[in-house]
């Protein structure tokens, strides 16, 4: 198994070397050189197993150069039913015949995130050590990958966490998740501006080969593709627990702004789960949704970018996107490049009426868009409906399920957090505030650490350098982190030290 930029532009590499990488040197992002695919009696034989069971079935098969008992082990280590609260991990409710509603909210953080996360702390832990290194995390978060990170990342050997947030544009209760952590390994930094801001900066440094080298920095973000392979997992297993055999289709209703969910889901039907569709959910930033009724993709500036009731979503560039788009194309790697060339020259392409549009209508995927009344509405009528109380992105999904569900079709509608990371909203919808899980009730009040930047990548970068001690001249090439093999050659890399409290 080797994997491959969407760019062209960057040697085949394995997923260890890539599980560290972040954005290839070309600026793509790294896929699959061969997707792994399931026989119908493999497939039969997961519907049988645990979640961990099931987890290192898929996953192992994007990383087979990985120690298989040293796999078992980190995933064994995530997916603890004392971690997310029940051995199912990712549990599904029934609202009514035909509609389901898949729980990813039982994790630390409250949110979907946290189910790859946990596993890419293991994972990174495990690889660190082995190769007696450090690695500086960049990230950028709209509210929930940030929280996951840091919490899965948290005392973990090797390892410090810098993450961008917009700053004033995330709940209070997400806000404080991440400021509240005090562990010396954990930097909080809110940008002043937007999402796209905070992931222009993550990508900005990404690409400069020289101090990502320097600095040893890597990736949690949406774009790293252990992250992918275990989103996929809960695909297949709600998928297992909705249907009763394997020529049974269902359809995914996925709230989506950066795109990483839903193409999760295209992984695992291209892994050999069937889908009937793929229903991507946006809010007012939808940038999704225009493209997938008109074939016209065009990136918001940050002026254009809304600050919504599911803040979560508030992106209008879609990272993962590309790699879907690579897909349609066949893996032609000039065809995609020129498309995004044309993105970056114009802030958009458009594919409508051509072969590349027939693609995307026979991969399943429509979408659907929900306003700030439409999620009031819906989160109340989920509480009447069906006694549930949903936040505001499963709102968008299951606004959308309603919306677009066809007779007979069964449903999957994706859980994205719980409805206390997002109180405002839902006591506007409902008179009440939602409940508190135990241990968050007064998390707001704790204090809090971080620092407030310009959105300004020379900026960010000055604040890295400060707070880790770089690799040694000539211990690290330009371009890229190590091979696996340059690295066995070369000296110890250094591990760099957690930086004082802001």
């Amino acid at each position: 198994m080797h994997y491959v930029s969407t760019r062209g532009g960057a040697a085949p590499r394995s997923f260890t070397d890539i599980l560290l990488a972040g954005l290839a040197p070309d600026g793509g992002l790294y896929v699959p050189q061969v997707m792994p695919r399931f026989s119908a009696a493999e497939l039969a034989h997961l519907r049988t197993l645990t979640y961990p069971q099931l987890a290192f079935e898929i996953v192992s098969r994007f990383a087979p150069e990985w120690d298989r008992e040293d796999l078992r082990g980190c995933i064994e280590r995530a997916y603890r039913a004392s971690v997310f609260g029940e051995a199912a991990i990712t549990p599904v409710r029934t609202l009514e015949p035909g509609l389901h509603l898949l729980r990813l909210s039982n994790g630390p953080t409250l949110a979907f995130k946290d189910v790859a996360m946990q596993l890419l702390g293991e994972l990174f832990e495990s690889l660190l050590k082995a190769r007696g290194e450090g690695l500086n995390i960049l990230g950028a978060t709209s509210g929930d990958t940030g929280s996951a990170a840091e919490y899965a990342m948290r005392g973990k050997q090797g390892v410090q966490v810098f993450m961008l947030s917009p700053h004033g544009r995330m709940s209070p209760f997400q806000a404080a998740q991440m400021y509240s952590l005090q562990d010396p390994n954990i930097h909080n930094i809110a940008i002043r501006g937007v999402f796209d801001d905070c992931q222009d900066i993550v990508k900005a440094i990404g690409a400069d080969a020289a101090f990502k080298a320097q600095h040893q920095i890597g990736t949690v973000n949406s774009i790293n593709w252990a992250r992918v392979a275990a989103q996929a997992v809960y695909y297949f297993s709600g998928w297992f627990a909705t249907t009763t055999s394997n020529d049974q289709a269902v359809s995914f209703v996925v709230p989506s702004g950066n795109f990483g969910n839903v193409y999760a889901g295209w992984i695992a039907h291209q892994m050999g789960m069937p889908v009937r569709r793929f229903i991507v959910a946006t809010n007012e930033n939808d940038v999704l949704d225009e493209f997938f009724r008109t074939g016209r993709y065009r990136v918001r500036a940050s002026a254009e970018v809304s600050q919504t009731s599911s803040p979560s979503m508030d992106i209008s560039k879609s990272s993962n996107f590309e790699r879907y788009i690579y897909d349609l194309v066949g893996a032609d790697a000039g065809r995609l490049s020129a498309l995004w060339s044309e993105l970056d020259r114009s802030g958009q392409f458009d594919i409508a009426g051509t072969d590349l549009w027939q693609a995307v209508v026979r991969s399943r995927f429509v979408s659907v868009r929900t306003d700030h009344a439409g999620r009031l509405a819906c989160i109340r009528a989920a509480r009447d409906r069906y006694g549930v109380v949903i936040d505001p992105h499963t709102a968008n999904a299951m606004a959308g399920a309603w919306r677009l569900r066809e007779p007979g079709e069964p449903m999957l509608v994706l859980e994205t957090a719980l409805p206390a990371k997002f109180a405002e909203t839902i006591e506007e919808a409902l008179g009440e505030a939602p409940p508190r899980p135990a241990g968050f009730e007064h998390l707001e009040a704790a204090p809090q650490r971080v620092t407030v930047l310009d959105a300004d990548a020379d900026g960010v970068r000055r604040y890295i350098a400060a707070h880790t001690e770089p690799v040694a001249t000539g211990m690290a090439s330009v371009g890229a982190v190590q091979t696996a093999a340059a690295r066995r050659q070369s000296a110890q890399f250094l591990v760099a030290k957690p930086g004082a409290s802001q």
